[in-house]
């Protein structure tokens, strides 16, 4: 993908949010529990570093604080500055930073675990970012890709079908994050939640 592509695809992704922020937790209020299973699956402990690349308004960085504890260190990282305002609710579980998760301001092998809802539909180069997600994360560390409605209802929420090239598919994830890093290991895929958790090689 060209560095112009690149660029147009973070502004369209940027300027989709942007328009959406306001009200995007009362356009889903649900969800809640559905973060709190997924990051459950995570067994994160106290102690350990842990990234929400993608962390929007943040619903998930307060599981993520009570997974690791006072101890640890909860990153949320969006590329969108609307969305991050509307996370400041959460600063007292997370520190925020606006950034890319192609360029991420973190040492090598730093990460205990990654959590990404909705991140690989948004991906403007899914593997370069997925290696870059690896660079940052130790071996044996954790990635969990989630959505809180799996393929075929968030599909259906947008009137469209699901499509062979859709990179959160089995067969299309498997060799994707194998090639950029990771290892998958469990693979749900039902109306109520979609998550896909790899395994930082070594």
């Amino acid at each position: 993908m060209t560095q112009p592509t690149e660029r147009a695809e973070r502004a369209r992704t940027r300027e989709f949010f942007a328009a959406r922020a306001a009200d995007w937790d009362e356009r889903f209020p649900d969800d809640g529990p559905r973060y709190a299973a997924a990051i459950a699956e995570l067994g994160l402990r106290p102690g350990q570093f842990v990234l929400d690349a993608g962390c929007g308004t943040g619903r998930a960085l307060p599981y993520l604080r009570a997974a690791v504890g006072a101890d640890g260190v909860v990153l949320g990282l969006d590329l969108t500055p609307e969305m991050l305002r509307q996370a400041t609710a959460h600063r007292a579980e997370a520190e925020l930073v606006n950034g890319d998760v192609g360029r991420l301001p973190l040492r090598d092998g730093g990460l205990d675990a990654v959590f990404g809802a909705g991140l690989i539909s948004h991906l403007p180069e899914p593997s370069a970012n997925l290696c870059e997600l690896a660079r940052v994360t130790r071996p044996g560390g954790l990635l969990a890709l989630f959505h809180p409605i799996g393929r075929a209802a968030l599909a259906a929420r947008h009137g469209r079908e699901i499509t062979p090239d859709d990179l959160r598919a089995e067969p299309n994830l498997r060799p994707l994050l194998a090639s950029t890093g990771w290892r998958l290991t469990t693979y749900t895929d039902t109306d109520d939640h979609y998550l896909a958790l790899a395994t930082r090689l070594g």
